[in-house]
């Protein structure tokens, strides 16, 4: 068994895997490390280009487009490793970048996963919107990182070079034990956006925790599966929040957070409605009946 399973999830994405595969085989141990190309049924040819190009790639092809969880789920159940580590296509990593992920799980066996520092690929000084120096989650479920509140994203300046435990890891890049992934996977139910924030959530419930590594540094471009803009995002963030908070928080505080955010959420899209943005209006309300 390899020790560290360095999996790309792929879905007509050749240009990022032309941009992105040379440097994580350049920085990727071989000699403790595989590195997958798991395609979630992809029309272009992305998968006919990894094998003729990056012959030392693994490649494991699924039938149909399975999105981030079922892809993931699907694709790591038939990979032997003591360590996965789910990559975006769209990430950049840097010279060293999984040494410092790991050693951290050998030494910590409390640990069930681990975030590099996540950077923007097209702004390098500055943290990247979807994981930055690690996730966390206010008493109401709005989550937010280190390095990046709503739309206010920070310049890296040292500040968040500490070892820290967090709440949740980014998708865009983090490791997990096996035998953790194993007893929990991404729930498909989300079908996309935060199902690693749910996974996350389990594993705390479980007395496992999440920690940022910041001797680790990843580029990510992000927005990658559906615009920044789009309702069809907008709607899938509130729904899947809202079924996080349902499954995860103790009973005792269910009813009284969701019947909160149920307001709060309502104050937002009613902006939504008076700036005239009825698509984003409707997308909130479609996840409150969701």
């Amino acid at each position: 068994m390899i020790k560290t399973a360095v999996v790309i999830l792929n879905w007509n994405g050749r240009k990022l895997l032309e941009k992105f595969l040379p440097p994580l085989l350049k920085y990727t141990p071989k000699d403790t490390a595989e590195i997958w190309v798991a395609d979630n049924a992809s029309t272009d040819d992305s998968v006919e280009f990894v094998k003729n190009n990056f012959r030392e790639v693994k490649i494991f092809q699924l039938k149909k487009n399975y999105w981030f969880a079922g892809g993931y789920n699907r694709a790591l159940s038939k990979i032997d490793a003591e360590y996965y580590v789910l990559l975006n296509s769209d990430v950049e990593v840097t010279e060293n970048w999984l040494t410092p992920l790991t050693d951290y799980l050998d030494i910590h066996t409390d640990v069930a996963a681990v975030q590099p520092k996540i950077k923007a690929y097209n702004k390098k000084n500055y943290f990247e919107y979807a994981g930055a120096a690690g996730g966390f989650m206010d008493k109401y479920g709005y989550t937010f990182c280190r390095g990046r509140i709503i739309d206010t994203i920070e310049e890296d300046k040292g500040q968040y070079n500490d070892e820290k435990e967090i709440f949740w890891a980014s998708g865009a890049c983090f490791v997990i034990r096996k035998e953790d992934y194993e007893k929990n996977q991404l729930d498909e139910d989300f079908f996309a956006h935060m199902e690693e924030i749910d996974l996350c959530w389990r594993l705390k419930n479980q007395n496992r925790k999440i920690v940022y590594i910041p001797q680790s540094t990843v580029y990510h471009i992000g927005a990658g599966s559906l615009s920044a803009n789009s309702p069809r995002k907008l709607y899938l963030n509130y729904r899947n929040n809202l079924f996080m908070l349902y499954k995860n928080l103790p009973k005792n505080k269910t009813f009284g957070t969701i019947i909160t955010r149920l307001i709060l959420d309502g104050l937002s899209a009613a902006l939504y409605l008076l700036k005239f943005q009825f698509s984003y209006f409707a997308a909130v309300f479609k996840a409150h009946i969701h």
